[in-house]
């Protein structure tokens, strides 16, 4: 059950020649797709680019009428080998993952696949989650490109370039017989635009039809010699087609007057920020007519000499908006001018940020710092001034404002028991090292928890501490891994790893059901059935069938004790190899996502309905706050009495509350204050259950009543 449903949406996939499509950067890239006739899509789900591979499942139906095959890949290196289908066949494919995780796992595939170059056009679409906001380390695409010689789009973010590029870069890598990687930042995946329609095609030739038909050509197979030979090929016939496609085809695109002391060369993703800073300045208006000339890199890789020395002519300076290190584009075109024996100085990382993203207000300190430096008669007298920059349209700085907030698990979700019943255990045996994963479990680092030393990619979380399989060794290490992590790299590279090396640690695999991180893809070990997928295959079985021999299966993970046991046992058991504790609980947004709506419509359809509320005894609870430092769910607060006897404030539950029982468990697993207490709210009561009610109501009545009768005689006395 993916985040978001996009069944409404698809059918704007039908739209013919001539009509306007509405919607969003995502939706518009997969329209793209069938207009060019692609044959096939494959893909791996990860920000900013998840909800293409939800648009694509949720549009099943419309893919099938067209013959196209779409598949949601294992991993994306399985994406990218995809691919090979365009090697021999005149079939256009695309392949889709996030960066630069995606990258990495991928190279591999991809450098083979470049070698050997396609014969179909094979469009890579990355989603460069690049910045403060990524949840990933910051590198960039633009590498892998150059390392393989794989040709790098990166269109202005609005969808008519978009839709340009999708086409254009299936083309290019037709001419060239290259690979081509479309870049979208997530300013594009998301962005809400218009861009007339064209009809969808059918493929040229389906993978149906290539079955048919089988074709092979020795000289696309990476063996030597031929490996020798497609290098040569790169360079000498792939890279000047390719040049020449980008420049008859004019993808690179150039704004503002022809003649001026100085310019600005940029990504194309960069666009709409540098419009925006010339906009604050006065020098460009809301239709993005420019006082300063750009030449906009709508293709980053390669490079087009002759555009950029032509853009160059008769400029003093011109200021390279590259985000980003390694600086390849300001290195590239230095070079250019050097060899050209030209006089223009180029400048980048002198005015802007060596990394980081750039944001809206490092743009307009850069370019402003830039024009100052070199064309300062055509900024407004109010710019020219250093000291005005700083505030340039009074908005305080929020870092300033709003205080920070560490990245933490959902409420009600089933992976915080695990790692309270960790600290736990921890606090009886000792502190051990502990290796973490990608997935929201590696939210575990963060306070209340704090466990965790190291995180070294997806499903490489056991792999990362199998250093520690010492045979002096008197403790055990901890690794965690989720069940997205697991069956992307983690069965063979973690769990096989630990099997073949005879490692004695301890594994925790965390089964929520979903690749969650991602927004909620179902995976091979879903519980819910997928009419175009293979489900409901356990973790359990697939360990043991690597050769693990302890495997311990929690079914339900909000049982506190039940964790820490089960991890005592696997830390102090005699029992050498491997130990394996699956525990699975359903991730709790996935689970709201599904019931909220069926418990609301039975509600309103006057059907009975029990739901369970938590809250803290205010009399009972002492203040000393130890249920939130094993817990840090957002629905539990501190709330202050009006009692001047009581000076610390309260746990308090609020009704953000989604009613897991995860705060009762571990007052109880850690013998903390029984002050939690659960309340069933019964929805549409029947008879019965109002007899009850008002049967209860008497009884506690009558206890009040008796205790307040006790209280005034004992006081007369």
């Amino acid at each position: 059950m993916a985040e978001r449903s996009f069944v409404k949406e698809v059918e704007k996939l039908r739209l013919g020649a001539g009509e306007e499509f509405s919607g969003e950067g995502i939706l518009a890239i997969t329209k793209a797709l069938l207009q060019c006739g692609v044959g096939y899509v494959g893909g791996y789900q990860g920000a900013p680019i998840s909800h293409l591979m939800d648009v694509l499942a949720d549009a099943q139906d419309i893919l099938g009428e067209l013959g196209v095959h779409f598949e949601a890949s294992a991993s994306e290196a399985t994406a990218t080998a995809m691919l090979a289908a365009s090697v021999h066949y005149p079939i256009r494919g695309a392949a889709t993952f996030k960066s630069t995780v995606g990258t990495n796992v991928a190279s591999d595939a991809l450098a083979n696949l470049a070698s050997g170059g396609v014969t179909g056009g094979a469009l890579i679409i990355v989603g460069e989650d690049y910045g403060e906001g990524s949840s990933i380390m910051q590198e960039r695409s633009h590498a892998f490109a150059m390392k393989s010689q794989v040709w790098l789009l990166d269109p202005r973010p609005n969808l008519p370039s978009i839709v340009k590029a999708v086409e254009d870069g299936f083309e290019l890598s037709e001419v060239s017989n290259t690979p081509v990687m479309l870049l979208v930042r997530i300013r594009s995946c998301h962005v809400h635009g218009q861009f007339i329609t064209k009809d969808n095609k059918r493929p040229t030739m389906t993978v149906a039809e290539a079955l048919d038909a089988p074709r092979r050509d020795t000289n696309r197979i990476v063996l030597p010699p031929a490996s020798f030979h497609h290098e040569k090929e790169k360079i000498e016939k792939r890279w000047p087609a390719a040049v020449d496609f980008i420049r008859s085809r004019k993808i690179n695109e150039f704004f503002g007057p022809d003649e001026a002391k100085v310019g600005i060369v940029m990504q194309g993703g960069m666009y709409n920020a540098v419009i925006r800073a010339l906009q604050r300045m006065g020098l460009a208006d809301n239709y993005g007519e420019t006082e300063v000339p750009l030449y906009v890199l709508n293709a980053v890789y390669p490079l087009v000499d002759d555009e950029f020395l032509r853009f160059c002519e008769g400029k003093e300076s011109v200021l390279v908006i590259e985000e980003g290190q390694p600086n390849y584009i300001e290195q590239a075109f230095g070079n250019m001018l050097h060899k050209a024996g030209r006089g223009t100085r180029i400048v980048g990382k002198e005015f802007l940020p060596m990394a980081g993203e750039y944001t809206g207000q490092v743009m307009f300190d850069g370019i402003s710092a830039f024009l100052r430096d070199g064309a300062p008669h055509i900024l407004p007298v109010q710019i020219r001034a250093p000291n005005k920059l700083d505030n340039a349209d009074g908005i305080s700085d929020l870092a300033t404002v709003v205080p920070g907030r560490p990245p933490g698990f959902c409420t009600g979700c089933p992976e915080r028991p695990i790692f309270a019943a960790t600290k736990l255990i921890e606090q009886e045996l000792g502190q051990h090292h502990i290796a973490s994963d990608i997935g929201c479990h590696l939210f575990s680092i963060m306070p209340p928890f704090e466990l965790g030393a190291t995180t070294m990619g997806y499903g490489l979380g056991p792999a990362s501490a199998s250093a520690f399989n010492s045979p002096d060794a008197k403790r055990r290490s901890i690794s965690f891994v989720g069940d997205g992590g697991f069956w992307h790299n983690g069965l063979t590279s973690s769990i096989g790893n630990a099997v073949f090396n005879k490692n004695d640690g301890v594994i925790v695999i965390v089964d929520n059901f979903y690749s969650a991180a991602t927004g909620g893809q179902d995976i091979l070990s879903s519980r819910a059935s997928n009419r175009s997928k293979s489900t409901k295959h356990p973790i359990t079985e697939a360990v043991k069938g690597m050769g693990v021999k302890w495997v311990r299966h929690i079914e339900r993970t909000y049982d506190v004790n039940k964790m820490r046991d089960t991890l005592r046992e696997a830390l102090t058991t005699e029992e050498t190899g491997p130990k394996v504790i699956v525990a699975s609980s359903e991730c709790m947004l996935n689970r709201q996502r599904r019931e909220k709506p069926l418990v609301a419509k039975a509600i309103k359809d006057g059907e009975r309905i029990i739901k369970p509320k938590f809250g803290v005894d205010e009399d009972i609870c002492t203040g000393d706050h130890a249920c939130m430092r094993l817990s840090g769910c957002p629905s539990l607060s501190v709330k202050s009495l009006d009692d001047p006897l009581r000076d610390d404030p309260v746990a308090h539950i609020d009704q953000s509350c989604v009613g897991c029982g995860n705060c009762g468990e571990v007052a109880d697993a850690a013998v903390l204050c029984p002050s939690f207490y659960r309340a069933d709210v019964v929805h549409n009561p029947g008879t019965w259950d109002r007899f009850m009610e008002a049967m209860r109501r008497r009884l506690i009545g009558f206890m009040q009543n008796r205790r307040e009768s006790r209280r005034l005689t004992f006081a007369d006395v």
